[in-house]
């Protein structure tokens, strides 16, 4: 799962990138307001933990432009602020969650662990389409002819990250961003060579879905039989 972490201050932003990564999420860090909004308005984000007190922006500000652009991914909002009406700002700003400092890293990872579960479409935590169905945890990818195939880590993110878009074209930029992130030197070809990766589990387990490339535009995950 990919989270955006927005904190100014530079030993807890480190701090918190480190115990995220431990626990398997895949972590980008910005220190401030403008970068955060720069980030989440790029939706390839499934989490957004976002400091209130920050430059250029603070975090009440950058949620509302957030959810103002159409933007629907979890926030939880850090803060040291612990007054009721600081609380309910942060809430009517667009968070879906509110923690304040100083906090116990094990209750950051269970609220976490809360929000991940609102987007997750079955109980046991998988991923639906068509006849597909994508077994995050073990990466494994099941389609109804009773066929599977195990993923590696860039073909499970493909395919998370398509499932949990359906219906909606993502443009290679999108993809070079979720599967790689910010840091990352990847070209746009490494996209294309993944999506050859990914079409052949999906012509291997028999599946009637196809990852449709739109020229100049993206990929979308589409069922022939629709």
């Amino acid at each position: 799962m990919k989270v955006l972490l927005a904190e100014d201050e530079k030993r807890m932003n480190r701090a918190l990138c480190e115990l995220l990564r431990q626990e398997g999420y895949d972590v980008d860090s910005v220190e401030n307001g403008a970068d955060a909004l720069d980030a989440i308005e790029s939706g390839v984000y499934d989490m957004i933990v976002l400091d209130v007190m920050m430059p250029s922006m603070n975090g009440f500000d950058v949620a509302r432009k957030a959810r103002a652009s159409g933007v629907r991914t979890p926030i939880l909002m850090l803060t040291a602020k612990s007054e009721l009406d600081d609380k309910v700002e942060g809430l009517d700003s667009g968070a879906d969650d509110y923690l304040t400092k100083p906090f116990m890293t094990r209750e950051l990872l269970a609220r976490l662990r809360a929000l991940g579960r609102r987007g997750l479409p079955t109980e046991d935590g998988s991923l639906t389409f068509a006849d597909l169905s994508l077994d995050v945890k073990n990466a494994t990818l099941r389609c109804k002819t009773g066929k599977s195939v195990r993923l590696g880590e860039k073909e499970l993110r493909i395919f998370e990250y398509l499932i949990a878009n359906q219906g909606q074209v993502l443009t290679r930029e999108q993809l070079a961003l979720k599967i790689w992130g910010y840091e990352s030197d990847a070209e746009y070809n490494n996209v294309e060579v993944y999506m050859s990766f990914a079409r052949k589990k999906l012509s291997f387990i028999g599946s009637s879905c196809e990852i449709k490339a739109l020229r100049g535009i993206g990929y979308e995950m589409r069922c022939r039989d629709v």
